[in-house]
């Protein structure tokens, strides 16, 4: 996963590979998931969502990072892309060990009873999307400018709670500097 670069159509001021992108997924789905819990009367599992997140993309190990302008340019495109997605995972589950594959099948293929946990996966994926947009930006980088309006409309959309709440309370972190960071009162 760490081979694999994520953003292969722009400009990066910092490369980003799906292994990172998965680690920083996984946190942000975790917090997802107890801003849920805690402010909003859930009852979602963060642990598992944190290990879902950690997994989300390991199917593209084998098909790369497809971007997102080509993946969504068309519904045929769309289609065969989850196609492609859907036979790089089960050739990830058939390298399984036997007695490991029951476990994994799991991961790699959430139960359709977890749709609450994939939709805040699937919301801290946007949700890390939205901030490298933000973070290449802040480094100078324009190239991100429309990414970061049509991003952050589509989480917007999204219309969870947690969403909106990790937006007003923990967003506005994203944009400041270490040193605009205060540490200790």
């Amino acid at each position: 996963m760490k081979f694999i670069q994520r953003w292969g159509l722009m400009r990066n001021t910092y490369p980003e590979n799906i292994q990172e992108h998965s680690a920083r997924v996984a946190m942000i789905a975790h917090a997802l998931a107890v801003i849920r819990n805690e402010r909003f009367g859930g009852d979602v599992n963060p642990d598992r969502i944190a290990v879902l997140a950690l997994y989300h993309d390991a199917s593209e190990v084998f098909t790369g990072d497809l971007p997102a302008p080509v993946k969504y340019s068309n519904p045929e495109i769309n289609s065969a892309y989850k196609a492609l997605e859907s036979t790089a995972t089960r050739k990830l589950q058939d390298m399984l060990p036997n007695d490991l594959r029951r476990t994994f099948d799991g991961i790699l293929v959430p139960e359709a009873s977890e749709e609450d946990h994939v939709a805040l996966v699937k919301a801290a994926d946007k949700l890390c999307a939205y901030l490298k947009c933000l973070e290449e930006i802040g480094a100078g980088n324009r190239e991100f400018a429309d990414a970061e309006t049509t991003l952050r409309t589509s989480v917007e959309e999204m219309e969870l709670p947690e969403v909106a709440y990790f937006m007003e309370t923990f967003v506005p972190g994203f944009r400041l500097t270490l040193d605009e960071l205060e540490i200790g009162t």
